[in-house]
């Protein structure tokens, strides 16, 4: 069962107060898109209701309500964007459905969102030989977002942005660990040369150092009010070098000094987001960065047997998590990636299991950390069971339904909620 936070219940019930108070002026006359199985293009209804928003459009959001619907005003703009992005909209009275949706006793509940959340994808320049989940879903969604990466990290730019997303990354200094298998690649080596010289560029020795200065800079936005969004190598290696900040975990192969004798010791899981007690993968031959990592039995790597569940969270008491898992579905298929699943005995107290696999393993998360929040969620693409380096990108015009690929545009709407942290 999911771990509840004790430390957002008074967050929730002010988000819910203000968005049942937000809520209460629609016009008799609205538009609702649906986001059960009536909606013609899920993935496209998210950018939509982005895109009402930076127009100024109010739009509630129907927690538990027709797959996590939308209301918003009837406005003729609003209609030809939807009609242009092939999504399906009704004609509906606003007074009338809030009202069934605040029914007594109904598990529904209406969240305010108010702005366009500004986005931020963390990823190089440099080509390399597989594709992002996020920005997959950013581009077919039409949700505008700047790319930004290290020295844009460093520089401080990070306060001009609400939303964060972390691409498939190594933060520990070990270009993917893939040494083993690909050290003779072009790819490869052009990755080493240009994260070496962008470490001496910033002032530090190494990889690893130039990674945690990093990481410590959006652990640190995240405190302040930020949101962030990781999937697969972005979630685990991200807490492993904030982990290992007090020793070395790279092997010489990587950054030519080796490990520290003592490096398992000095391991220090208080400056983790995430997870405890785990232990890095010492290996340079071995593809994989640590124990975090928990990927289905052989006989279950199968896609036709491979789901996870999305754990059923009250929306008037745990806004929060309802709106990461709106869904017109309960089980999401499961899909492969570096990091694949997350050990659940690994969490840290006030993690909130979002996602589960029949094994026990965690598939997405969220936790709060000072005035922000983070999600993890694991996996490389939800639409392409095992993503192998050099496979093609998802075409998302074959999926406009995806749950998955659902999971991760309600991360994106999150920030617009009215009532968010405030940034200090």
């Amino acid at each position: 069962m999911p771990h509840f936070l004790s430390r957002i219940r008074s967050f929730a019930l002010v988000l819910l107060a203000a968005s049942l108070g937000g809520s209460a002026s629609a016009s008799a006359q609205d538009l609702l898109i649906p986001m059960d199985e009536a909606q013609s293009d899920h993935l496209r209804a998210y950018g939509a209701v982005y895109w009402a928003l930076a127009d100024g459009l109010g739009v509630d959001w129907l927690l538990n309500y027709r797959g996590g619907a939308f209301l918003a005003p009837d406005d003729a703009g609003l209609r030809d964007e939807l009609r242009a992005r092939g999504v399906r909209f009704e004609s509906a009275s606003g007074p009338a459905v809030t009202s069934e949706v605040e029914a007594p006793g109904s598990n529904t509940s209406v969240v305010r969102l108010e702005k366009a959340p500004k986005i931020a994808v963390y990823a190089p320049d440099q080509t390399l030989p597989w594709d992002d989940a996020v920005l997959l879903a950013l581009t077919y969604a039409e949700v505008p977002y700047e790319q930004i990466y290290d020295e844009d990290v460093l520089d401080g730019s990070l306060s001009d942005y609400d939303w964060i997303h972390l691409h498939h990354e190594d933060f520990t200094g070990q270009f993917g660990k893939f040494y083993a298998a690909f050290r003779g690649q072009g790819w490869y080596q052009q990755q080493q040369r240009e994260a070496e010289a962008a470490a001496r560029a910033a002032g530090y020795q190494k990889v690893s150092q130039h990674k945690l200065a990093v990481a410590q800079t959006i652990r640190d936005y995240v405190a302040q009010g930020g949101f962030l969004f990781a999937m697969c190598s972005g979630t685990d290696t991200f807490d492993l070098a904030l982990a290992s900040h007090a020793t070395d975990i790279v092997p010489a192969q990587m950054d030519g000094d080796g490990i520290a004798p003592d490096a398992l010791s000095r391991l220090d899981f208080s400056e983790t987001l995430a997870f405890q007690d785990f232990q890095p993968s010492l290996n340079p031959m071995e593809y994989e960065h640590s124990d975090l990592d928990a990927p289905p039995p052989m006989s279950l790597r199968d896609p036709a047997v491979d789901y996870f569940t999305l754990f059923d969270f009250s929306a008037r008491f745990d806004p929060v998590p309802s709106m990461l898992t709106q869904n017109h579905v309960a089980s999401v298929r499961g899909f492969m990636g570096q990091t694949t699943a997350f050990r659940e005995d690994a969490l840290k107290p006030g993690i909130v299991v979002l996602g589960q696999h029949p094994t026990g393993t965690v598939r997405y998360l969220y936790g709060p950390v000072g005035r922000g929040f983070f999600a993890f969620y694991a996996g490389h693409d939800p639409e392409d069971y095992q993503h192998l380096v050099g496979d093609p990108p998802t075409d998302l015009s074959l999926h406009p339904h995806s749950p998955g690929y659902r999971l991760i545009l309600n991360n994106v709407l999150f920030p617009a909620a009215k009532q968010q942290p405030q940034k200090t």
